[in-house]
């Protein structure tokens, strides 16, 4: 039941499944619109029909302990890009730095499963991640940065990304715990900050996760 999987942004335009056929479950996490019209969300198959409510209760009760953090100071493009990955590895939260508005495009209506919470400045995330007791962990190839690769990452941290193209503040790299490089090999300087935070969380995923539910 549901349409194919997508590791591209762009879809069919007829996707999910249409209206339930037979008698309605009686489970109250179903949506009787949903149950009523098909649901077309860019969601599992586990999660078809069930309220958007319901999902996120569910999404809750088995989030990893990683956060995610990024700045933003000039509308960052890539932020969008960060929120749907953090939602693929069940992130805790992702975190805004600076401008409260981000460019909710790349996110494909995941931030409506995801938790974000947003932070003014990087004393206030610093913060937050004190009275949390969770280290924050830059992540940009700085000179002095120690490799992501075979790193051990805690289970409880925050990954910090700056901000495209000019990378993490002088504030951010002063404040992390460590600051991680990912291992690059061909001509260019760096990657984008959203390919970035994808790789250092499925680092993550690949030190505490188990299989996958779905």
């Amino acid at each position: 039941m549901g349409g194919p999987c997508h590791y591209g942004d762009a879809v069919e335009d007829e996707v999910g499944v249409g209206p339930w056929q037979g008698e309605w479950p009686s489970d109250e996490r179903y949506d009787p619109e949903l149950l009523t019209h098909g649901d077309r969300r860019n969601v599992v198959d586990r999660y078809r029909y069930w309220s958007l409510e319901a999902i996120v209760a569910d999404l809750d009760t088995r989030r990893h302990p990683f956060h995610v953090a990024i700045e933003n100071w000039a509308h960052d493009l890539n932020i969008g890009s960060v929120v749907r990955t953090a939602n693929a590895f069940l992130a805790a939260e992702v975190h805004i730095v600076g401008n409260r508005r981000w460019n909710r495009r790349g996110a494909m209506v995941t931030d409506r499963y995801q938790h974000v919470r947003h932070h003014p400045t990087v004393d206030e995330l610093l913060a937050w991640a004190s009275s949390a007791g969770i280290p924050v962990l830059g992540v940009d190839n700085l000179p002095g940065s120690v490799p992501l690769e075979g790193y051990p990452l805690p289970r409880a941290c925050v990954l910090l990304f700056g901000q495209e193209s000019v990378g993490l503040s002088d504030e951010a790299r002063a404040a992390a715990v460590d600051v991680l490089h990912i291992a690059q090999f061909g001509s260019t300087r760096s990657i984008n900050a959203g390919a970035a935070a994808a790789i250092a969380m499925h680092a993550w995923i690949a030190q505490h996760a188990g299989p996958s539910p779905v």
